[in-house]
């Protein structure tokens, strides 16, 4: 159906503009950041994480392709000798609900096998109902929930 592919610079590139207006905006929308703040903070936590880009050591940034289409990205960080970290998973708006990101999960699977992982953790909003949704068919089991009331 689909596969990934190691991103190359310039697939890295466009994908860092969209990631960090994206992140920035889902960390307003949870109420972790200020509106003003978000870009800047948002573009410190990918220097952090990626200080080589694409090549930074024991980080796999993939795009995800139907045929010759770019349809999204997945990364998958190795945090361990064991254990892995999605990142992030995306899939562009127009390709939404056709199981890409189902199927990206399964082959990020295969990915963390042959890397000799053991386990893979993620990150998900509360807000963000669909990608909990999925998770949770793919055999992810919620092993944290953080809360907050403003008052």
């Amino acid at each position: 159906m689909i596969k990934i592919a190691l991103m190359n610079a310039e697939e890295y590139q466009t994908y860092l503009t969209s990631a960090i207006k994206y992140y920035a905006k889902e960390k307003v929308l949870s109420g972790n950041w200020k509106q003003e703040e978000a870009i800047s903070k948002a573009e410190a936590e990918y220097t952090k994480l990626l200080p080589q880009g694409e090549k930074t050591e024991r980080n796999f940034l993939y795009t995800i392709r139907k045929d010759d289409e770019a349809v999204g990205v997945i990364w998958l960080a190795q945090k361990s000798e064991k254990l892995g970290f999605i990142y992030d998973i995306h899939i562009s708006e127009q390709y939404q609900g056709n199981g890409y990101a189902k199927e990206a999960l399964k082959q990020i699977e295969i990915v963390g096998q042959e890397l000799g992982l053991k386990k893979i953790g993620l990150h998900v909003f509360g807000h963000n109902l669909v990608a909990r949704g999925l998770y949770e068919k793919v055999g992810y089991k919620t092993t944290n929930v953080l809360m907050e009331k403003d008052i």
